[in-house]
């Protein structure tokens, strides 16, 4: 195990070291002519993903209002590193903000494993509405505070689904097949309990795997068909939206807490603003990507019953609960949003608007 650590560690050095030398990298590398400081943003996506566009928002914000002394640069793609060890460098301050999914959170707070626990929220209208009440989400961003990363908002990342090179219409059709999950101990407990096999694997890897048939299929949005090509080597998309994994905005908490009130004030706004970008392009892309799938790809999507995939793993949610009391409160306040949303649903004189369902959770009513 010291070993490893050391083995990591090391990897983040040289990886940071070589950023140096090439030019790419932040804090004490390189200074502009202009000596304004320069804030790095890594994430894996490509340009035209709704994060991308998000943080161009967040870019523009920033230096509307602070272009003498910041500028921002959003590396995609990977470019510094896939998502783990761009939030050690992160971690480290060699690059200032990563975007990263919650599950690659839970090597550093156990707190997140929260959201790959399986059919935590009954509906999308519930996930954002709880992800959206603030006041509550900062006291959860601050798990990790002490590993010296602060999380500053989250970005939708839709349902998770099953998609596959054979159709996926009940858990039996699960049983047997080989799936790809993050890497995280939930999630393959939760692909373990559908009767299949987990693979967890990196995300760069998927296509290939599923292709030479290494892997039967994966799981994951439907950006991942399109921007990720994996509709062309698995054609059924199954919408069982076993979960909802956010991705997440993580700045180094030094550098966040070198700033003036002022200025920390601002780039929170700005995070902030990204998120409502992200939020409304995220739609945008869903519908775009289900056309490029449906007609240059082939996929077919099947609706199927969500309650028999729900009930095969549901006693998953009460061990996870008692194997980490860190998301005991959680849990129970998500439960509570689930609830108060059947409760109006049932109620004939609460009607939906045109826009979809508001709810209230905490202190705060979000659409």
């Amino acid at each position: 195990m010291k070993k490893a650590i050391v083995y990591r560690r090391a990897v983040v050095f040289l990886t940071a070291a070589l950023l140096c030398v090439c030019g790419v990298v932040l804090t004490g590398c390189s200074t502009p002519a202009g000596g304004k400081r320069i804030v790095r943003i890594s994430h894996g996506q490509s340009e035209e993903h709704p994060e991308h566009i998000g943080l161009l928002k967040f870019k523009e914000y920033v230096e509307e209002r602070l272009g003498d002394k910041y500028e921002v640069q959003i590396y995609p793609n990977e470019i510094l590193g896939a998502a783990q060890k761009a939030i050690e460098l992160t971690q480290t301050g060699a690059i200032d903000f990563v975007v990263a999914g919650t599950a690659n959170l839970e090597t550093f707070d156990k707190t997140y494993e929260i959201f790959s626990m399986p059919y935590l929220f009954e509906s999308e209208e519930i996930y954002k509405s709880f992800m959206n009440d603030h006041s509550y989400m900062e006291r959860v961003y601050e798990a990790t505070d002490e590993s010296g990363l602060k999380v500053m908002t989250w970005y939708n990342a839709g349902t998770r689904n099953f998609y596959a090179k054979k159709p996926i219409r009940t858990p039996k059709d699960l049983k047997g097949l080989k799936i790809r999950v993050q890497q995280s101990p939930a999630s393959v407990a939760m692909v373990k309990g559908f009767g299949a096999a987990a693979s967890p694997m990196g995300f760069g890897e998927v296509y290939t795997a599923i292709q030479q048939g290494v892997i039967d299929g994966a799981e994951n949005n439907e950006l991942a068909l399109t921007n990720n090509k994996h509709g062309e080597v698995a054609k059924y998309f199954s919408y069982d939206m076993h979960q909802m994994v956010p991705d997440m905005l993580i700045g180094n908490r030094k550098f966040l807490e070198d700033l003036s009130a002022e200025e920390l004030q601002i780039f929170k706004e700005a995070a902030l603003l990204s998120t409502e970008v992200e939020l409304a392009e995220w739609e945008k892309s869903v519908m775009e990507a289900k056309r490029i799938a449906t007609e240059q790809m082939g996929v077919t999507f099947i609706d199927v019953d969500v309650s028999m995939f729900r009930d095969e793993v549901k006693d998953l949610q009460e061990d996870m609960v008692q194997k980490n009391p860190r998301i005991a409160e959680i849990y129970e306040r998500a439960q509570e949003a689930n609830r108060n949303v059947q409760q109006k649903s049932n109620d004939p004189g609460l009607k939906p608007n045109q826009e979809g369902t508001e709810f209230t959770v905490g202190k705060e009513t979000k659409q």
